[in-house]
């Protein structure tokens, strides 16, 4: 009983600090009441091994409604001919979408970890599970994004059967259009890897990777799409099989059905309030960014107008690098993450040069302009060692005690009278 006391405390203590700090890691977010229930239901004790409708598993018919339900809203939210809501991770989507479009020694292409590619795109991760070869897509570092004509040049050299757009610092929309012909063109797929931007996709605040061209869009579920941790996949009608078999019985057993229902959920708020939140989330990345410039901190980007997604990246090289300041800023309760960037050393990536900061969470929490501009004085202060670390926590804790409700969602807050709650 005692351990299991520590457990509960230690849960306890998580979410009352929580509760005092500006969560602002670009690969959060916070879910609604409603989503919640969702993940304490009977469905996280069952399993529905294969598709609905063909399971290895009785006692699955309810389950069956509620997941293709959920295929549903994904299809129609992001304008898909096909969905897969049974990945359990971003990264296991990832790697079921190399799985079903390629074969063991391949080449592959994405991003470099400095240029903000993601692991998952990189031989450490679902690439060398599946035997490919990875080369790396030209960068463009004053702009943070793909190096277009340098790109096509490659595409033709290397062949690669998939290329990977999408990225963990992700600032700017990809050149899907500008590259697919290319892909295409040496027999290879785009896939697009969504994981940070798909609330963002979905709310219509920044680019439409399907309707561009992309053949497979990948993504994790709780990031700007403020779902359940999972995965999921969206492809072309020719590609659902290929992806259906590659996930299950490929990569994933039993998935796991409340994440469904609760995903299910958030894709029915998302398809109420989310062009309003997606709206909100870039227009407060966009304030935060330009107060943070204000302030005198170096933000990336200033000639593109800093950001079009929900994330914001600062070079703090010249104030004890990524690393430091990130933790300074933890212990006045302000939460990023270091971060690389183009010209760092991944060799070195405890120390990076950057941090990356993301607004979804306190823009989801009710957080508009003005408390961007007011937030960006805070880390100004951290980081320019304005003021002391308690005395800034001080005032985050106090900023924080008007913004506890979650928005833009069914449970509390707007949209509570719209949800059945159980225990009505």
């Amino acid at each position: 009983m005692d351990e299991v006391r520590e457990i509960v405390e230690a849960v306890e203590r998580h979410h009352r600090w929580l509760s005092e700090c500006l969560p602002m890691i670009a690969s959060e977010n916070v879910t609604s009441p409603a989503v919640r229930e969702m993940l304490v239901t009977d469905f996280g004790h069952r399993y529905a091994e294969g598709q609905p409708g063909e399971r290895l598993y009785e006692g699955c018919e309810y389950i069956d409604e509620v997941e293709l339900k959920c295929v549903e809203l994904a299809k129609d939210l992001f304008g898909a001919e096909h969905a897969n809501v049974q990945p359990v991770s971003g990264v296991v989507a990832n790697l079921a979408a190399l799985t079903a479009l390629t074969e063991p020694g391949d080449v592959v292409m994405g991003l470099r970890i400095s240029h903000g590619g993601h692991i998952s795109h990189h031989e450490i991760s679902a690439p060398g599970v599946r035997g490919l070869k990875v080369e790396f897509l030209p960068f463009d570092e004053e702009d943070m994004n793909v190096d277009v004509d340098a790109a096509v040049r490659r595409i033709e050299e290397v062949e690669p059967r998939v290329v990977m757009l999408g990225a963990s610092l992700f600032l700017f929309p990809h050149p899907v259009e500008e590259l697919v012909d290319a892909v295409e063109a040496v027999g290879g797929y785009l896939v697009y890897d969504g994981a940070h931007v798909l609330g963002l996709i979905a709310g219509g605040e920044f680019q439409d990777p399907i309707e561009e061209g992309a053949h497979v869009v990948t993504g994790s579920t709780h990031k700007t799409l403020p779902g359940p941790q999972g995965g999921i996949i969206l492809c072309e009608r020719e590609l659902s099989d290929a992806i259906d078999e590659a996930v299950f019985p490929g990569l994933v057993s039993n998935h796991h059905l409340h994440h469904v229902a609760a995903l299910a959920v958030a894709l029915a708020e998302f398809k109420k309030y989310g062009r309003k939140y997606a709206r909100a989330t870039v227009r407060n990345a966009q304030v935060l960014a330009e107060s943070l410039h204000s302030e005198g901190l170096n933000v990336l980007c200033e000639h593109l107008g800093f950001t079009r997604s929900h994330q914001v990246a600062v070079d703090v090289s010249e104030h004890g690098g990524g690393a430091e300041v990130a933790r300074r800023l933890e212990a006045a309760n302000i939460l990023c993450n270091k971060n690389l960037l183009p010209w760092d050393d991944e060799s070195e990536a405890d120390d990076p040069s950057g941090i990356r900061l993301g607004v979804q969470e306190l823009t989801r929490l009710g957080m508009g302009p003005s408390e961007m501009e007011y937030v960006a004085e805070l880390i100004a202060d951290v980081v320019l060692r304005r003021r002391s670390v308690d005395e800034v926590r001080e005032d985050v804790v106090e900023l924080r005690r008007e913004f506890q409700e979650v928005k833009y969602g069914f449970g509390d807050g707007v949209g509570a009278h719209e949800w059945p709650r159980f225990a009505d």
